[in-house]
């Protein structure tokens, strides 16, 4: 299985984003899983994000690490995703991923979907 592992998708994953999928997965007592996000068709606005966890790779996937984690989009997400930045936020407001899209036009209330 071949994957793509140039910089086709211009997608970010910060440090502190790095952190919490590492805690995530040594929770997990896996060493074989990767960070996936998609887009997929849904949400108020159009698009919805989909992040997961995965063990598998498909072909054609652009791969990329960071701080020691590995992002992985597949090809048709990544035209929605380039340039995007992964961040991770723990405050009294806000806790979990955060996704700064700059392909976004707009995107719904909650933050969850975009159009």
């Amino acid at each position: 299985m071949e994957t793509e592992t140039s910089t086709t998708a211009t997608l970010t994953l910060t440090e502190a984003a790095a952190k919490k999928v590492s805690s995530l997965i040594s929770a997990e007592g896996r060493d074989d899983l990767r960070l996936r996000i998609g887009v997929e068709l849904g949400g108020c606005a159009g698009y919805k994000y989909d992040l997961f966890f995965d063990e598998e790779l498909i072909d054609g996937d652009i791969v990329k690490e960071f701080h020691g984690v590995e992002l992985v989009v597949d090809p048709t997400s990544s035209l929605h995703l380039s340039g995007a930045t992964i961040d991770y936020e723990d405050t009294i407001q806000k806790q979990g991923f955060v996704i700064d899209n700059p392909n976004a036009k707009s995107s719904c209330a909650c933050g969850d979907s975009f159009c």
